[in-house]
């Protein structure tokens, strides 16, 4: 049995990129911060989704982060494939995905982060039947209590802070639409009372390579496959 497409056409590689799940606790719950996706967009058109994008080259420099905190997260994707062999250690790579991580929720949220406000929480690959795929390293955050995230990305047409399980009860209902990491993240987050106790879980990060055809047909409440060790390799 294969991942690969049932075609001659060449799988298109994964690129590098981050996303940030900002969360914060509220009355009935955690919130997170999405942003709904204009319509127009050549990727995950109309989805809700978390602050993030493509690792650039300038995410490599730059930064000085501690060299506990990134011997700490490279730790902490080791089954990921900024473990593998290649240019550069798999520290010097944790520090260019934070970096990245960092970046786009400045630029999408306006909001600066401490790399330690930042924990390694999930990897998602494309499927490969996908034209555009994305090695996608995913964070939990927890902002300074007085942080304000606003709107300001031109790629979606609004940003705020919702309900974890608001979010998901709108997704079963069909009022809005989720990518199958972002369903199975927030379904994940829902089990946890506040935040505190989600940053202390013990939480292993283990890659998704998400099955070809799960993106082309997410009927609502489902949103792809379950997560489990489906590690590429």
């Amino acid at each position: 049995m294969t991942d690969l497409p049932d075609s001659d056409a060449p799988v298109a590689h994964p690129r590098l990129a981050a996303s940030v799940i900002l969360l914060r606790d509220a009355p009935d719950g955690l919130e997170a911060f999405v942003q709904h996706r204009v319509s127009t967009m050549d990727f995950a058109a109309g989805m809700v989704v978390f602050p993030g994008g493509r690792v650039d080259p300038a995410d490599s420099t730059g930064h000085a982060y501690p060299t506990d905190l990134l011997e700490s997260h490279a730790g902490q994707w080791r089954l990921s494939s900024i473990a593998e062999p290649g240019p550069g250690s798999a520290t010097s790579k944790a520090g260019t995905v934070l970096a990245a991580a960092i970046r786009e929720v400045q630029e999408e949220a306006g909001l600066s982060l401490e790399p330690d406000e930042l924990r390694p929480w999930a990897n998602w690959i494309t499927p490969v039947d996908q034209p555009k795929r994305f090695d996608t390293y995913f964070y939990i955050a927890k902002p300074a209590l007085d942080a304000q995230p606003r709107h300001q990305t031109t790629e979606a047409w609004q940003s705020l802070w919702m309900p974890v399980e608001g979010i998901l009860a709108a997704e079963a209902e069909g009022r809005l639409k989720l990518m199958p990491p972002t369903y199975h993240l927030l379904r994940e987050i829902s089990g946890f009372a506040s935040l505190e106790a989600l940053w202390h879980a013990d939480h292993e990060v283990v890659p998704v390579l998400a099955p070809p055809g799960v993106l082309g047909c997410v009927p609502q409440g489902t949103a792809g496959p379950p997560v489990g060790s489906n590690r590429p390799g």
